[in-house]
C-alpha cells in the first residue's frame, strides 16, 4: 500500500534538504551488504504512528529537526575544556581540533561565572580552578590565538555575564576580520537553573531575565547564527533530577524566557529560532534515547500551541548533550570509558545537534590529553564505525521505546501543569518546588546505592567473588 504522507515528505522536506546538503554517501549498508534505509517505517500506513512521530524535520520533530539528521552530516563533536590561563587553555583547544573535533566549548573559571576579575581579593584560590580565567579582551584574545573565529562554532558556558564575554567575543572576531553576522555558537545565559540547582548568579531574577531578553533582542538584529540561550537540563540532571524532572523543569524554564521576550515587546518568531536547550546523558541508554524524543516533541507543541509560533524554525528543539559528569567514578576510572560511550550512544540514538563526550580521569583531576582523547575518539568510533549515524532515528517504533517516550511526556506534562499553577517557572522557584524535587530524587538515588538496590560497578559491585556469588 502507497503511503502518500511518506511520499510528500521525500518530495518536500527531504528534497529541499538534500538540494542543500547531500549524504555523506550514496549507499549505506551492512557489512552484509545489506541495505540501511534513511527512514524505517511501519510496513503499513498507521496514522496513530503519523501524529505521534511524524517525520524529520517536520512537527512535531519526534524523529528529528533534520530531515536526514547524521546521513549528511555529523553532531559537532564539541570537548568541555578550560583551565589555568588563556594560554594554556588556547593549547588544548588547538590540540583538539588537530585531533578531529569540530566545535570549541570553553569552561570558565568560577570568578569570570559571577563577574569577578582574576585580581579581586574575592577571586583569590579560585583563578583557574575549574576552567579559564577571562578578566579583559586581551584574555579573550589570547584564548582564540590562531583559532578563526569565523571557521568555528563555539560554545560558552556562561551565565549572569554572557552578555560581557559574548562582546568579548564579537570584538575579537571582528579583529579577526571575521563579520559578526556570520559568527556561530552559543553562550548558556540561563540564568534559572542558576538559582535551581548551580548558583552562578550575580543579580535578582528580575534585572537577570531583563539582561537574557536584552540579549535575545540584540542577537536576532546583529548575530542571527547565533544560538542566544542553552536552556540547560544538564545541571539539574547533576544536582540529581530524574530524567523526567530533567525535562520538565528545564521546558518549564524555557517557557519562562519566551513569556519574558513577549512582554518586552519581541515577536516570538524573531527569537525562537535562536533558542537551543542542553541536556545530560546518563547510563539507562533507552530512558535517555526517549527522553530526548519527547523533550522535542513537547517544546514544538508548546511553541505552536501555547505560544502560536508561525515557523517550523521555532517549533524545533535544537540541543546539545554532554555526558554525565556525576556517573563518573574515581573508582576503578577505566570503567568509565564504557559509561560515556553508553552515554554518548544514546544522545547520538537521540538525535542531538552536538556532543561533548567526559574524559575517564574526570572525578580525579583536569583530563589528561590521553583520556580527551580517548573520549574524542569515542564520539568518531559512534560516527564511523557503530552503523547508528546511517539512519534516522534509528529506534523509532520499537515497542519499549515508544512506551518510554509516551510516559515521559505525560509525567513531564503533569510537572508543567503543577508548575503553572504556581504562576510560572519564577514562582516555583521562589517557592523552592523544584530545588525540593530534585533533592529528593538525589536523595532516594544515594539511598538506592546505599542499598545496592542501584548497582554502580567498581564502586558498591566490585565484581569479586566470594563463597560462589559474585559481590
Amino acid at each position: 500500500m502507497t503511503n502518500n504522507r511518506y511520499q510528500t515528505w521525500q518530495e518536500t522536506t527531504l528534497q529541499k534538504s538534500l538540494d542543500k546538503f547531500k549524504e555523506r554517501k550514496e549507499n549505506f549498508a551492512t557489512s552484509s551488504g545489506i541495505e540501511v534505509p534513511r527512514l524505517a517505517t511501519p510496513p503499513e500506513p498507521d496514522s496513530a504512528y503519523e501524529k505521534a512521530l511524524g517525520y524529520p524535520g517536520e512537527f512535531p520533530f519526534t524523529r528529528g529537526v533534520q530531515p536526514t539528521m547524521y546521513r549528511s552530516r555529523f553532531w559537532t563533536m564539541r570537548q568541555y575544556a578550560g583551565f589555568s590561563t588563556a594560554e594554556e587553555s588556547n593549547k588544548r583547544y588547538r590540540y583538539l581540533l588537530e585531533q578531529g573535533q569540530t566545535g570549541l566549548s570553553v569552561a570558565f573559571d568560577l570568578p569570570t561565572q559571577i563577574g569577578y576579575d582574576a585580581d579581586d581579593p574575592i577571586a583569590q584560590g579560585e583563578v583557574g580552578k575549574v576552567g579559564v580565567s577571562i578578566s579583559s579582551i586581551k584574555d579573550m584574545e589570547q584564548l582564540f590565538d590562531q583559532i578563526p573565529l569565523d571557521k568555528v562554532s563555539t560554545s560558552m558556558t556562561i551565565n549572569a555575564p554572557a552578555g560581557v564575554l559574548l562582546a568579548m567575543y564579537i570584538a575579537v572576531a571582528k579583529r579577526q576580520g571575521a563579520d559578526m553576522h556570520q559568527l556561530r555558537g552559543t553562550i548558556q545565559n540561563d540564568i534559572l537553573k542558576e538559582y535551581v540547582a548551580r548558583g552562578t548568579y550575580i543579580f535578582p531574577p528580575a534585572p537577570s531575565m531583563r539582561l537574557i531578553t536584552d540579549i535575545f533582542s540584540f542577537c536576532a538584529k546583529e548575530v542571527p547564527y547565533w544560538n542566544t540561550i542553552s536552556i540547560s537540563g544538564y545541571h539539574i540532571r547533576e544536582a540529581g533530577s530524574t530524567a523526567v524532572q530533567e525535562v520538565a523543569f528545564t521546558l518549564a524554564n524555557g517557557i519562562a524566557y519566551v513569556e519574558a521576550a513577549l512582554k518586552v515587546g519581541l515577536n516570538v518568531d524573531d527569537f525562537a529560532g535562536q533558542l537551543s536547550f542542553f541536556f545530560n546523558a546518563h547510563n539507562n541508554l533507552l530512558e535517555e534515547v526517549a527522553k530526548f524524543r519527547a523533550a522535542r516533541r513537547m517544546w514544538a507543541r508548546i511553541m505552536r500551541e501555547r505560544f502560536k509560533a508561525q515557523k517550523p524554525s521555532s517549533w524545533q528543539l535544537r540541543f546539545h548533550t554532554q555526558t554525565a559528569g556525576s556517573t563518573l567514578t574515581a573508582q576503578q576510572p577505566e570503567n568509565n570509558v564504557v559509561r560515556v560511550t553508553l552515554q554518548a550512544l544514546s544522545a547520538v540514538l537521540g538525535g542531538t545537534q552536538s556532543l561533548h563526550t567526559n574524559s575517564m580521569d574526570e572525578a580525579l583531576w583536569l583530563p589528561t590529553e590521553k583520556s580527551v582523547r580517548v573520549a574524542l575518539r569515542t564520539q568518531q568510533i559512534i560516527a564511523h564505525e557503530s552503523g547508528v549515524a546511517d539512519s534516522i532515528d534509528p529506534l523509532a517504533g520499537s515497542y519499549l521505546i515508544e512506551h518510554l517516550t509516551d510516559e515521559i511526556e505525560k509525567g513531564a506534562q503533569a510537572y508543567i501543569a503543577q508548575i503553572d499553577k504556581m504562576g510560572g517557572a519564577m514562582q516555583s522557584i521562589e517557592r523552592g518546588f523544584m530545588q525540593n524535587e530534585i533533592q529528593n530524587a538525589a536523595y532516594a538515588a544515594q539511598q538506592a546505592i546505599e542499598k545496592k538496590e542501584q548497582v554502580i560497578v567498581g564502586v558498591n559491585h566490585v565484581g569479586t567473588f566470594e563463597g560462589g556469588h559474585v559481590h
